[in-house]
């Protein structure tokens, strides 16, 4: 859901995805490369996901992926499922 999300706003590259994650979380959240390409093959291999290569900012070769419309479809159903499970740990915390 979070490469999803971070894709939404436009093209990145592998070290993009996981420093933006990381910053957006201060520092609380960290991917490492052998979850988050793992996660991109998975993401591509639905569809979710799109990639070429390209040029990063310091000028070496890259693959950038981009968010398919069916990636955007499943970012909704899968923000829907968040709500609903934080509502749910929510609920079990007020009341436990």
């Amino acid at each position: 859901m979070l490469i999803l999300k971070v894709l939404a706003r436009g093209p990145m590259h592998g070290f993009g995805i996981a420093e933006r994650i990381q910053r957006l979380s201060d520092e609380v959240l960290r991917v490492g490369e052998g979850s988050l390409y793992p996660a991109l093959y998975r993401l591509q291999d639905r569809g979710w996901i799109a990639s070429e290569w390209g040029q990063s900012e310091n000028n070496r070769r890259a693959k950038y992926y981009t968010l398919t419309r069916a990636g955007r479809k499943q970012l909704e159903a899968e923000n829907e499922g968040w709500d609903r499970l934080c509502l749910a740990i929510r609920q079990i915390m007020q009341s436990a």
